[in-house]
This record gives C-alpha cells, structure tokens and sequence, in this order.
C-alpha cells in the first residue's frame, strides 16, 4: 500500500504572497496606460521608465540600510509605487522631476516610516503631492500637440534648441474648464470652445473606462474590497448630481467629473491599498466617499485644478479614526 507523507495540523492555505499581488496590480494597470500613451504620446512611456528605474535603485539602496534587508526587485511594490506615480504626472516632466518624486515618495513615505505595510500615507500620492507643489508649472506640462520621440525625449531630458516650454505647454481639460468658468462661460459653451478641444478632453473618459476595467479585473481576482471604489463612485454621483439637475449649464454631470482627472485611477488603484487606506468594511466606503468629496471640493475651490493625491492624503491621515469608530462589534464584547 502506497502512503504519502502529510504535515501535522492545523492545515491552512497560503495567502497570496505580496509578489503576486503587485503583479497584478501592474497587469491591471495596462489598459489606462496604454491608452494615456496612445493619446498623450511616448512621453507617457519615457515617465514609466524614468520612475520605475530610480524607484527601484532607490528601493535596493534604501533596503540595504535597514536592519532587515528587504527584497526590493522581487515583490514589485516599488514598481506599482513607480507606475501610479507616472501615470499622475505630465508626460513632459522634465527627468529631475520624476527623481525627486521618487525620493520623497520611497524615502520619505515608505522607508522612513518603517518601510512596506508600515507607511501611513500612500506613497504614490506623497510623491505626486510634493512635485505638484515644489514645481508646479513642470509637473502640469502637457503637450500641445503630439509629439515625436525625439521631441519628447528632447523636452524630458534636455529642452534644448527649438523646443519651448510655451510652445510644448498645454492646460488639462479640467484646467480649461475651471478657466473659461471664471469667465463666464456655461458648460456647453465650455465643451464647444477650441481651447476645450484641443486639450484632448474626449479621450478621458475612455481612459477613466480604462482604469475601471482594470480595477474590475483586481475586483474579480479578490485582490481589492468593493467598499472603496463604490464609495469613490457614490460620493461623487451624490455630490454632484443636485447641482447637475438643477444648472445643467453651470455644474459638470456626475460622468464628467468621474471622467476628468485622476478620480478613476485612485478609486481602483489608490484608494484601494490596505495599507493607508481603512480596513474595516464600513471604514472603507467612508474613506472612498471623502476622496470624492474632498477631490471635488478642490477642483471647485483649491489652487489645483484637480486634487486627487491632496484629497488620497487628507483621508489617509483619517484611516486610523475611521476605522476605530467603524470597526465591527465582537459578540458578547461592548465597547468602550
């Protein structure tokens, strides 16, 4: 009789190891950013590459330092780290920006704290929050027009001869609308300008499309919670559809804002990270709803035209009383 060898109880399953997870959060990331690359040209690509070399030199130096080295090409959390962050910033940042995102973004966000699953904050959007703030007109630089591989890599590395930064900068869609606003103009005026059309404004939505399927796909494979994404979703519906009913011609439908900026890519990717984010259940559709409220309470009255990563950040610093006033009754425990 043929025996086999068994382990001694209690006989429970693996978790998914953090390799795993963060490569399929990469793999869920491809369909925004080709998209972004399609329609915003190679300079999307040159910021993925830029980001995910110093984020990972910077992870392994970052790692020999600690006590307790870690495995910093292997678990693919400073890739993921590196590839929320470009995919935030304009693709004609200059490289030096991208450098400096990354240092404060694992240096300061990450290791400092403790390194991965200690960090409070979200590290993508404390790199993200820093160069918009540090260089503002830099890390907003969109292009024009389309642009070749040689210009793009001209404006990113060198912005050398023949290549301006008046002639290469452009406002986002959401920048545009929030200026022709302030001049009186009415939403459909708005969407008919030339100045609205040729900041690529059509292609967002389809890009916030994009990043849905992705956060699907994470959805379907248990590696993300419902909770933060719906709360995302129902904030902003709820926030804007009053306005939208009652002056169509001076508020954005509830599709436009979801459609506009970055909202889309940090309700699956972002606002979804166990880490900074809430974990409680309850704690999490809180925590989705406040980034929607406090992204569109900026985009309507803060300096930036869209503040995703503030708004990531404000709530991150709430995650902690969140969770303690959401968290779950254990039976036959009160609490205090």
């Amino acid at each position: 009789m043929k025996t086999f060898a068994t382990a001694l109880a209690p006989h429970i399953s693996t978790p998914r190891r953090v390799q795993r997870v963060m490569a399929e959060v990469l793999l869920a990331l491809l369909p925004g950013a080709a998209l972004q690359l399609w329609t915003y040209g190679p300079g999307h690509a040159f910021q993925l590459v830029l980001a995910l070399v110093f984020g990972l030199a910077l992870e392994t130096a970052l790692s020999r330092l600690r006590p307790a080295p870690l495995n910093p090409a292997g678990d693919f959390s400073a890739a993921v780290t590196a590839a929320l962050f470009a995919l935030s910033l304009a693709p004609l940042a200059p490289w030096w920006v991208s450098a400096f995102g990354m240092f404060v973004a694992l240096g300061v966000a990450k290791h400092a704290y403790g390194g991965l699953g200690a960090n409070l904050f979200n590290p993508a959007m404390v790199g993200c929050a820093f160069v918009l703030v540090a260089f503002p007109h830099a890390a907003t630089t969109w292009p024009a027009y389309t642009l070749g591989l040689a210009e793009t890599a001209g404006a990113i590395f060198l912005a050398g001869p023949g290549i301006t930064w008046d002639t290469l900068s452009s406002a986002t869609p959401l920048d545009v609308a929030r200026q022709l606003g302030a001049q009186g103009l009415r939403m459909p005026e708005i969407y008919s300008s030339p100045l609205y059309a040729d900041s690529r404004a059509g292609a967002g939505p389809w890009i916030a499309l994009a990043y849905t399927l992705g956060g699907l796909y994470l959805l379907w494979r248990r590696i993300i919670g419902w909770q933060a994404p719906v709360g995302v979703i129902a904030g902003t519906v709820l926030m804007t559809l009053p306005f939208w009913l009652l002056d169509a011609e001076r508020h954005a439908s509830p599709l436009q804002q979801l459609g506009s900026g970055g909202l889309m890519l940090a309700a699956w990717f972002v606002a979804t990270d166990p880490v900074s984010g809430c974990t409680s259940p309850r704690g999490r559709l809180i925590f989705g709803a406040g980034v929607a409220v406090l992204t569109l309470i900026i985009r309507r009255w803060g300096t930036f035209p869209d503040g995703v990563a503030f708004a990531v950040l404000l709530m991150n610093a709430l995650a902690p009383l969140i969770d303690r006033a959401t968290r779950p009754r254990i039976y036959g425990r009160n609490h205090a």
